[in-house]
């Protein structure tokens, strides 16, 4: 009889549980649905091209590499590519890697909006285009190209003890990784002359706290580098760490040794 009790019991306790799971489960889904309800009333929807898989930066876009995403507008519109400009993506380069689901924009295409020939339509929204200062070996011997990826590499001298610049410290960092070019001189994705290779000046997409950054890095003594990366490289190195003198006598025999490595030798 007890036994008969406890099983009795159990069925009960996990009736409830089921139940009460149910019940909690109910819940959360209405609170998403109305989530989802009241960011479509705020922000409005927008059915934009992403991609049906992982597609490779260079791919030639065919109808059967794009699909259709309902997304928020806001942020989107005029950025992200409709069904209504299929016809002027089609067989057309990507300029990077994409992810399976991925929004297509117009800065994903190589050439990008031929509509728009202005630079402002490239810049993403809550980004800034900044131009700093490369020539020659600073910008990889110019062959930095608008759509291109860079890390960018400053060097500065620090004041000394003394407050002087002549007894300073000479330091290198790494300022940013996996940045997006823009324009080199005036030439963008879009335009139609050439880069000379006597541009000075590379325009790069950063948020608004790195633009300070990179203002604040020009106006120091010192020299902004980049270097370029492959296009399906977004990985990021942490905790690189500040090089000077010191640092290169120390670690150079290691870090050769770990090149060597890499490269199989």
């Amino acid at each position: 009889m007890t036994r008969k009790i406890v099983l009795i019991a159990a069925l009960v306790c996990g009736i409830a549980a089921a139940l009460l799971s149910k019940i909690y489960i109910g819940a959360k889904e209405r609170a998403i649905a109305n989530e989802l309800s009241r960011i479509k009333d705020r922000y409005g929807e927008i059915e934009v091209l992403c991609f049906k898989a992982d597609t490779p930066a260079g791919t030639e876009l065919r109808r059967k590499d794009l699909g259709l995403k309902t997304v928020p507008a806001l942020g989107l519109r005029g950025q992200a590519i409709t069904e209504d400009d299929l016809q002027s993506v089609l067989g057309r380069k990507t300029t990077i890697g994409h992810a399976r689901g991925d929004v297509l924009f117009w800065t994903d295409i190589d050439g990008g909006d031929l509509r728009d020939k202005g630079l402002s339509g490239d810049i993403k929204r809550q980004m800034r285009a900044i131009s700093i200062d490369c020539q020659g070996s600073a910008a990889v011997s110019g062959m930095v190209r608008a759509n291109d990826h860079v890390d960018v590499i400053g060097t500065f001298v620090f004041p000394g003890a003394d407050g002087t610049v002549r007894n300073g410290t000479v330091v290198t960092c790494t300022i940013l990784q996996n940045v997006l070019v823009l324009a080199k001189g005036q030439t963008t994705s879009k335009s139609d002359a050439l880069s000379s290779f006597g541009d000075q000046t590379v325009t790069l997409e950063v948020t608004p706290r790195e633009a300070e950054m990179l203002a604040f890095a020009q106006q120091m003594k010192g020299r902004l580098v980049l270097t370029l990366r492959n296009r399906n490289d977004s990985s990021f190195e942490r905790e690189l760490p500040q090089v000077d003198y010191e640092r290169i006598k120390r670690e150079i025999e290691s870090l050769n040794l770990v090149r060597q490595q890499k490269l199989g030798h």
